[in-house]
This record gives C-alpha cells, sequence and structure tokens, in this order.
C-alpha cells in the first residue's frame, strides 16, 4: 500500500497563490479562480499549509509593482492563516529590494523570498549585479530564496556573494537536466531543490535524488496552479522511501531553513 497523507505534517512549499485572477493565477485551464478555491483544492488533497510567491504576469519595470506583489502575499496570509509568504525582489532596484528584506524581516516575519520567476516578471538574471547585491543582503539575515531553474554559472555566483543564503533550485527537470542538478546539489550544504515541475513523474527520481545527493537536499513543492498540488503529493507517497525520508521531504527540511 501507498502511505496515507494523513499520517504527515505537508508543506507546499512551491506555490503561487493570487488575489486578481486575470493578473496573478498561473493555472492553464482557468482554475482556480478564487484565493478560496486554490485553499479549498490543496486542504482537499491533505497539504496542510503551503509557502511561496504571487505573481504578476508582467514585466515589471516600476518598483511600486513589486511593492504591490509583495503586499497581495501579505494580505492572503491575512485571509489564508494555512500560507506563508514569499516575497519578490527586483535587480534593477537593489537599494529599494533591500530596505523592502529588512522591512520585511523585522515588521512581516518574512524569512522566504520567490519563487523568483524573471522569465515572466523580468527581475533580472540571478547573478546580475544587482540581484547579487539583494542576495547577499539576504543572506546576512539568514533568509531562503527558491529561484526558477538558475544556472550553475548563475548559482555559483549566488553562492559567492551570499555565504548565509539557503538557495532552493526549483525543477528538477528531464533526467539528462536534473541528474546532474541532483550532483551539483553536493557542492553546498545551502544548496535544495524542490520537486515541482517537470521530473517526478517519471519513476523513482525521488529516491534517485535521495540516493544522489542526500534526503536533507530535497524539498516538497508542486508550482500550484500551474501544476497540481495532488499529482506531487503522491508521487512521495507512493515511492519507495522511508517513514522519515517522507517527513523530511513534505515538511521538516523546509521547516528547518526557515526555523519555524
Amino acid at each position: 500500500m501507498i502511505a496515507d497523507p494523513a499520517d504527515y505534517e505537508i508543506i507546499d512549499a512551491h506555490t503561487h497563490p493570487f488575489l486578481d485572477f486575470k493578473t496573478g493565477c498561473i493555472g492553464h485551464y482557468g482554475k482556480p479562480e478564487t484565493m478560496e478555491e486554490f485553499d479549498r483544492e490543496m486542504r482537499k488533497v491533505g497539504i496542510g499549509r503551503y509557502a511561496g510567491a504571487p505573481i504578476l504576469l508582467k514585466k515589471i519595470t516600476e518598483f511600486k509593482d513589486i511593492i504591490a506583489v509583495n503586499e497581495d502575499a501579505l494580505r492572503i496570509r491575512d485571509r489564508f492563516p494555512s500560507y506563508i509568504p514569499g516575497i519578490h525582489v527586483h535587480g534593477a532596484f537593489p537599494q529599494e529590494s533591500c530596505e523592502l528584506l529588512h522591512k520585511m524581516y523585522r515588521e512581516e516575519n518574512i524569512r522566504y523570498i520567490g519563487e523568483l520567476v524573471p522569465y515572466i516578471m523580468g527581475t533580472e538574471p540571478f547573478n546580475s549585479p544587482g540581484m547579487l547585491t539583494i542576495f547577499r543582503e539576504a543572506g546576512k539575515l539568514g533568509m531562503t530564496v527558491d529561484i526558477h531553474q538558475g544556472s550553475f554559472e548563475e548559482v555559483d555566483a549566488m553562492l559567492e556573494a551570499a555565504p548565509g543564503l539557503n538557495i532552493i533550485m526549483a525543477h528538477p527537470g528531464e533526467a539528462a537536466q536534473a541528474k546532474p542538478r541532483f550532483e551539483y546539489l553536493k557542492k553546498s550544504p545551502r544548496l535544495f531543490m524542490d520537486i515541482s515541475g517537470t521530473g517526478c513523474f517519471r519513476w523513482n527520481m525521488i529516491r534517485y535524488a535521495v540516493d544522489c545527493c542526500g534526503v536533507e537536499k530535497i524539498i516538497f513543492g508542486s508550482d500550484m496552479p500551474t501544476c497540481s498540488a495532488g499529482m506531487f503529493l503522491y508521487c512521495v507517497m507512493s515511492e519507495n522511501l522511508t517513514d522519515e525520508e517522507r517527513r523530511l521531504i513534505l515538511a521538516g527540511n523546509f521547516k528547518r531553513l526557515l526555523g519555524i
């Protein structure tokens, strides 16, 4: 028999909640339409808590839009206590972003950045001078960032610039991409991967990743609502993992990073 989600604490570390369906929902088939529906779908499959940043579906050229999408994250948290906010920053506005980090950290107890999605929001490559300045400041605060893919060159620069920053690389990808990425995670104790996106629908990917780089590196995420949270959860439930490995992947590793 496969494992039962009811036996585990589950935190989905990679979601994109939204307040405005037209400007922030990345679901491909028109659902969910509201945060009430989003929250209900997560609970229906057994996910007790979920984290991540809302997305603004446009290239951002003014910092006021970063402020607005982060305010959405706080409003969602106020309405849905199961949500752990992630916030956005922008490499074209390093000073403003660093000031925002400190404010969010101090006043709102925010410890999580992202998932950052430059290909959607135009917030600069992760190794741009502005982004590295921001990551350096986030590292001083001991924060964690989730980044969309990210080349090894980009992540190398992040590791060097921000010694205190925990980096979650999202989306393993197909085997030809995923296997080198799992090997790369061994490079630093501050590197992790969430299983969202392409990858874990291939049987045994999670078991392979755990054997390759260690269970402490692997974090549960779905990319809801562009992907099915239930499908990703049952990947973890059905693979040949120990009970303790599931507990770490489903919540323990992420809680350790955020200190919750």
